[in-house]
Parts: C-alpha cells; sequence; structure tokens
C-alpha cells in the first residue's frame, strides 16, 4: 500500500493518561463512542440511520466503501455508468490481497502456474470454441421506454422460477401470463430475443479483422497449451492459470459490484489423463463436507442442498471428476479464510439446459448475501477435451500429449504401399502424382477395394487395384497420444471482494467494524502520533519505518482527533492501531490497540514487530 500521510489542520490537547488509560483501553469513553467520529460520515448518517441500515448491508456497505476508499462507481462525475467498478486505494489493496491468498491456495502449493494474454481476441478463435455461436443472453424491450433487459432476470425476479436455460419461447409465455411489466416505467415488454454478451471491435485501421473482448480467460490458456506443456518440459498432469480482465456486455447490470461488464477474473485449467482421472491429494479433503444441490434434486423440484462428504460425493459420482471434487473443498475452505463460514456456503449444480455448451458437469460456487440471496462467485466447469478438439480441428495443430508405454508394444498393421512399375504401364508421366495420392489416401478404403478388386477414386484419377499392395508390417510403439480433459476453478474477483467485505462488516455501539483477518487487510496497522507536536510525529514517522520495513503493511495518519483516527481505521478494516505519547519519549514504548475488542496494551518499540506477529498468531492479550 502507498504511505499515506494525513496532515492535521487542527491541536490536539489530549493528554497521555486520557490516551493510555481512557480513550484506548475503555471502550465507553467519549472519544471512543459516536460523538467523535468524522464529521463526513456523520452528516450523511445518523446513529438512527445507522442502525436501521445494518438490516441492509449493502447499503451500508456501500456508503462505507465509498467513504473508506474501497469501491464506487465508475464516471461519477458524469453522472455514471452501470456495471462498471472504480477501487479505491484499499479497494485495490485487498483485491491484491485476495488474488495473492488464491495464488497461495490454488497454484503455488501444487506447482501450477500463471500466464498472461491478450483481452482481445480474434473472431476466429471465439468461433472455433463456440463462443460466438453460444455467448448470448434472453433480451426483452419495453415497448413504451424502450429500455432492455434481461427476460430470464425479469421472469425469475417475478415469479421465483429458476429460468437459465430456458428457451425464447418459454420466456415470452412466463411474462405474458405473469404479466410481467417494465421494471423502469410498467409499460408492456416485447417478446424476447438473444443478445451477443460479447464486446466487438476491430483489429487495426480498416477493420478487416474483427474481434471481440475476450469473455473469459480461458482460451488464451488452450490456445497456449501445446507451447506452455513443452515450455514445462512436459509436466503432467499440468494446472494453468490466469488472472486478468474480462468483458461481458451485460444486457441490463442491476446489482451493483455484483454484475459487472467488466471485472476480474481468476481461474485456472487443470489438464489431466482422462483415463488416470484419479487426484493425488483428494484424501487430504475426503472428510471435508460439501453442502450441493444435486442436479437430482432439481429435477425432482427442489433446490434442497444436502450436506455429503468429498469422498462420498465421488464415490457416488455425485461429482464426476476426482480433481473437481478436490478443487471444491479447497473453494471452501478458501471462502472460510475470507471470513464466510460453511452453513453460508453452497455448491449448485447447474442442469444439462443451463451448461455451457462446453462443459459435462458446471458446479457454482454460492454464497449467502444479505440483500441478494444465493450469490455465485465461483464456477468448477468439466469441460472436457473440448477446446483442445475445437481448436485442434479449426488449425490443424497436433494438441495431443504423448504418453509413454511402461515398455514397446509390438502389433501387427496392414498399410498399403504404391506399386510403381504397375502406375507407370497406366498413367506414364504421372505416376509420382498418383502415386503419392495413394500414400495419402484413407488406408481403409483402399483395403476394401483390393479385398473386392474394384477400382478406387482417388482425386481425378481412377486406379485399379493392382496399382497397390497391401503390406503386412510390424510396428514398434513406444506410447500413445491423447487430449487431456480439463477441469476448469474459475474465480470473479470483485464478487469475492464484496463478499469479503460484507462477512466482515459489523457494528459496536454504533460504530462500523470492518474485522478483516490481519493477513487480508489492506492495511494491517496505523501509527497515530497522539498530537502534532512535541517530536511525536518524528518518532511516530520512525516506528513507521521501521515496521514498514519488516514487511507488514502500515499507513501514518495524524489528521483529528484519536477517537477519530481510531474510527476511521476501524471502517478502514485496520486490525492494529499503534500510538505514540509522551511516554514513548521516555521509555521508548507505544501503545497497541486491538480493532475488534478496543482493548490495549503496552509494548517496548524495540519488540514490536514481534509483539504484532504474536498478537496474529495467539491473539490480542491486553495489559492487566
Amino acid at each position: 500500500m502507498p504511505l499515506l500521510r494525513l496532515q492535521n489542520t487542527s491541536k490536539s490537547t489530549t493528554s497521555n493518561r486520557e490516551a493510555r488509560e481512557g480513550t484506548i483501553a475503555r471502550p465507553n469513553i467519549r472519544a471512543e463512542s459516536g460523538n467523535n467520529l468524522p464529521a463526513p460520515f456523520w452528516s450523511s448518517l445518523s446513529r438512527k440511520t445507522v442502525r436501521q441500515q445494518i438490516k441492509d448491508k449493502y447499503k451500508l456497505l456501500s456508503e462505507t466503501a465509498r467513504r473508506r476508499g474501497f469501491f464506487w462507481g465508475s464516471f461519477e462525475i458524469y453522472g455514471g455508468l452501470s456495471g462498471f467498478l472504480d477501487l479505491g486505494p484499499l479497494g485495490v489493496g485487498l483485491k491484491r490481497q485476495i488474488e495473492d491468498r488464491w495464488r497461495e491456495f490454488f497454484l503455488r502449493r501444487h506447482g501450477f502456474i500463471e500466464v498472461s494474454t491478450p483481452i482481445i481476441t480474434p473472431h476466429k478463435v471465439l468461433e472455433a470454441s463456440g463462443h460466438v455461436e453460444n455467448f448470448k443472453d434472453p433480451m426483452t424491450e419495453c415497448s413504451n421506454c424502450h429500455r432492455r433487459f434481461r427476460a430470464d432476470q425479469l421472469v425469475k425476479e417475478a415469479t421465483g422460477l429458476e429460468t437459465e436455460g430456458m428457451s425464447l419461447e418459454q420466456l415470452g409465455s412466463l411474462l405474458k401470463e405473469r404479466h410481467v411489466k417494465c421494471p423502469e416505467c410498467g409499460g408492456e415488454l416485447g417478446s424476447p430475443q438473444y443478445f451477443m454478451t460479447m464486446f466487438k471491435t476491430s483489429i487495426g485501421p480498416y477493420g478487416e479483422d474483427p474481434a471481440y473482448g475476450r469473455p473469459e480467460a480461458a482460451q488464451g490458456i488452450f490456445v497456449n497449451f501445446r507451447r506452455i506443456f513443452e515450455t514445462m518440459r512436459e509436466k503432467f498432469p499440468i494446472g494453468i492459470a490466469q488472472v486478468g480482465t474480462v468483458l461481458r456486455n451485460e444486457i441490463s447490470p442491476r446489482q451493483g459490484p455484483l454484475r459487472l461488464r467488466e471485472f476480474t477474473i481468476m481461474d485456472f485449467e487443470l489438464f489431466f489423463d482422462p483415463e488416470e482421472p484419479d487426484c493425488p491429494y483428494l484424501d487430504e479433503v475426503a472428510s471435508d463436507e460439501l453442502s450441493i444441490v444435486t442436479e437430482e434434486n432439481r429435477k425432482e423440484g427442489t433446490e434442497n442442498a444436502i450436506s455429503v462428504e468429498v469422498g462420498e460425493a465421488v464415490k457416488k459420482q455425485l461429482i464426476k471428476a476426482p480433481w473437481a471434487a478436490y478443487f471444491m473443498a479447497l473453494s471452501k475452505r478458501f471462502l472460510n479464510q475470507l471470513g464466510v463460514e460453511g452453513q453460508h456456503q453452497r455448491f449448485f449444480e447447474k442442469l444439462p439446459t443451463e451448461r455451457a455448451h462446453y462443459s459435462a458437469q458446471t458446479f457454482d460456487h454460492e454464497v449467502r448475501l444479505d440483500r441478494w440471496g444465493w450469490t455465485e462467485v465461483a464456477g468448477f466447469a468439466y469441460r472436457t477435451d473440448y477446446d483442445l478438439r475445437k481448436h485442434m480441428e479449426a488449425t490443424g495443430e497436433d494438441l495431443r500429449v504423448f504418453k509413454p508405454y511402461p515398455t514397446p508394444r509390438v502389433r501387427q498393421v496392414k498399410s498399403i504401399r504404391a506399386n510403381h512399375q504397375n502406375i507407370r504401364k497406366l498413367f506414364q508421366e504421372e505416376t509420382g502424382r498418383v502415386a503419392d495420392l495413394i500414400s495419402k489416401d484413407d488406408p481403409e478404403k483402399l483395403l476394401r477395394a483390393k479385398k473386392a478388386g474394384q477400382p478406387v477414386k482417388i482425386g481425378s484419377y481412377t486406379v485399379p487395384p493392382d496399382c497397390f499392395d497391401v503390406v503386412q508390417e510390424e510396428v514398434k510403439e513406444t506410447g500413445t497420444r491423447f487430449l487431456p480433459h480439463v477441469i476448469e476453478p474459475s474465480f470473479g474477483v470483485e464478487r469475492l471482494l464484496y463478499t469479503t467485505l460484507e462477512y466482515n462488516l459489523t457494528m459496536r455501539e454504533d460504530r462500523i467494524i470492518l474485522r478483516l483477518p490481519f493477513n487480508l487487510a489492506p492495511i494491517q496497522a496505523s501509527v497515530f502520533p497522539l498530537v502534532n507536536k512535541d517530536g511525536l510525529p518524528k518518532r511516530a514517522t520512525e516506528v513507521l519505518e521501521a515496521l514498514i520495513a519488516n514487511g507488514l503493511r502500515v499507513d501514518y495518519d495524524e489528521s483529528g482527533s484519536i477517537g477519530r483516527r481510531y474510527a476511521r481505521a476501524d471502517e478502514a478494516g485496520v486490525p492494529l492501531g499503534i500510538t505514540i505519547d509522551y511516554d514513548t519519549l521516555k521509555d521508548d514504548t507505544v501503545t497497541v490497540r486491538d480493532r475488534d475488542s478496543w482493548n490495549q496494551m503496552r509494548t517496548p518499540i524495540g519488540t514490536l514487530s514481534s509483539t504484532i506477529h504474536t498478537i496474529v498468531k495467539e491473539g490480542f492479550k491486553p495489559s492487566k
């Protein structure tokens, strides 16, 4: 995080005794009460309003996020633009910590690798992958105000039905039967039609090369698979990740930071041998319990989740691929580290009509959010060999992996060999051309013709059966080639960021506290000089620089009263406050304040870093 130095415009008269025994030690005193919170906050939210708004965490969180610099709507001074989000300094810091934690959780521990590929993707790539044909959503237009909306979302909101995968005819019928109206003006809605949700562009000044903003990061991995595989010395199975921006031209994004037209995706493709599908890590999570809404239950008309151990889910084929089951268990643990307890997580299996065109089985990892209910934050798709096969067919490039046999295998094969002597008698100067065509033609077709004693059509030539011979050969094979299958875990970073904030947002005595875990907090400690004079700022700066040198994310705040600074730090999710007071100048000790309990302890500056690490490991133990 960048160093933030907030200049103080007022002089504080807070005493050393007040800082140590009053403000920090006792949470009920004036400096820890709502009266000393920053004016901008309390000018917009009264105490009564705060108590009411905790019932709507989305509203309270959005206000706090804007005020403290986590996120806000893009292009605000121009009236804003739905579907786009700006991250402030703390938002960028939290996003970076989530991404790094994800890399540690899923990539580094398994030896997976990461690549970066362009956002702009040529039309032919996405045509081969099936996105040009399939990446579309049903849209309906109001006949009165001409606003356009996702037809399936309007029907779902009005009926509570699961609408993903419904046909245009089904959606149109439900719009009419349930009398669904325009949410903006109440007008009549037209018949649904498909709308492509990829942003289209062109490459070059003449527009001769159509392209799209990538709707997923995966295709950059698939088209580079062979080169990456060779670069990594043909290590297999292999996991290849990408973290980056994707674009989806949503019809009517109406869920704030949860449904965006531009967002960051974290995904990786795990390539494995379909004949050896077992995951070597599965035993580590076999007893973990997952809450799953299965395809079977959904077909029976219920969305009740079952609780099942990971090992049992694989055994019963509830989860087809062991690798997918393993990553789903890790995902639950990962969300738990972000602050989302297990009872607020579930895995929602997609029906065949709802799955993406490339998927044989898909689970959405959902969390329960205060306003939006069950919301997808990650997805797990079994993509089989679909993508590699499609790119192989489109380009002619061999994307298969060589698999050596334990010992070479010898087998007898029948092959076709051109009989040049007989060809020359019939075709004379075209002998070479005809012989070449015979060598490249379908062996099975030629074998059938030879057996029947019939001439065969090869190119523009009619070739009699005595122009080629069937040869029995012994072939030694050292291995075989196969197309890998793929498991894809994919995470939306902005949704994870919002989820992390919501699940760590609490209140205490009308005060907002963001209880971010220490290792996740964009700022881990704030350094406060008690007053902005008498050498305290200089000593505070020295403490700040020492903590930064020890690898901690620390900022500096000298603006306003100490109570206001504590309140700002609580809202920003800063776990520890370090106050430099007059006793510091005497005995080189500082006061460390805990964000969550408001307790405090006194510790020497020389052992401050080790004290912080002890707090993180063992919890905060206030001075007696």
